[in-house]
């Protein structure tokens, strides 16, 4: 571990702490299935984490204890980095549930001394079309909570317009094209929702009001809210298991889904690994 010094406080530069957030255990497990070796499970306040790192899931700990001289000055007389460490977590469904549980594992690890400096929502979702076919990755340029607000005789009115709170948060646009170019996932607007769209016509709705959406989720805008009250960078990631539109289980291709979450993630790892939230 390296210490430098930054605006008179020391910070200790360790390798990136990556936070994966997913709803459900399926898909926090397709993630889980793009990282080479093991995961261990890790049991904090309000969370359950499964730990991953390039390592085979050992964590810069995990080395030292294993080989004393790992934690020594490498033969240029350079310090090594410490691995990067990857963290998933199934948050639940819905923004309530995610964005708490998300909060809690920012906050242990804060306390801990160990803080991520990434955080990911990650999953499968609704599509849009035909922008986001079935199968397609999206990559979110903005994380918008699309049904909070009031209902008019005008229409809706999101919550900023009522002249309080935020319904939009921005992932790093250059994390958005670095993500995007190596998994030849789409971007734009990935909209969080509390009741999964089952009609053409709020579909039609919701394209109406964001005309850039390419898909709707549970979660993204919880895991966002959390991120962003710890000072963490997030980004949404989803792979699209259905057309949003009208209800048929029978169209939903959820295993096809989950296989494009796995490779995703695959593809991704080393733009998450090299990544600097000052590089935006």
């Amino acid at each position: 571990m390296v210490v430098q010094a930054e605006e008179g406080r020391l910070i200790a530069a360790v390798g990136p702490r990556v936070l994966v957030a997913t709803a459900v255990p399926a898909e926090r497990d397709a993630v889980a299935r793009a990282f080479a070796g093991s995961f261990r499970e890790l049991r904090l306040p309000g969370a359950v984490l499964h730990r991953l790192s390039p390592t085979g899931g050992m964590t810069a700990a995990d080395l030292t204890a294993a080989d004393p001289t790992a934690a020594g000055e490498s033969p240029a007389g350079e310090s090594p980095a410490d691995p990067t460490v990857v963290d998933l977590t199934a948050v639940g469904v819905g923004p309530a549930v995610a964005g708490a549980r998300t909060a809690a594992a920012l906050t242990a690890a804060a306390l801990d001394g160990a803080p991520y400096t990434l955080v990911v929502s990650a999953g499968i979702a609704g599509g849009f079309q035909p922008a986001a076919p079935v199968g397609s990755l999206v990559v979110a340029d903005r994380i918008t909570a699309a049904d909070l607000g009031a209902e008019t005789a005008q229409g809706f009115v999101p919550v900023t317009e009522l002249g309080f709170g935020t319904v939009t948060h921005r992932p790093p646009d250059s994390l958005v094209r670095d993500l995007a170019r190596v998994t030849g996932a789409r971007t734009g607007e990935v909209l969080t929702v509390s009741t999964v769209t089952g009609t053409a016509e709020r579909a039609e709705r919701l394209r109406a009001r964001h005309p850039d959406a390419l898909a709707e989720a549970m979660e993204g805008f919880g895991v966002a809210e959390a991120a962003a009250a710890h000072g963490v960078p997030v980004v949404e990631i989803r792979a699209v298991s259905n057309p949003v539109g009208p209800r048929d289980r029978a169209a939903w291709r959820i295993a096809d889904a989950l296989a494009a979450l796995t490779d995703g993630f695959g593809k991704l790892v080393p733009v998450l690994e090299s990544w600097n939230k000052h590089d935006q």
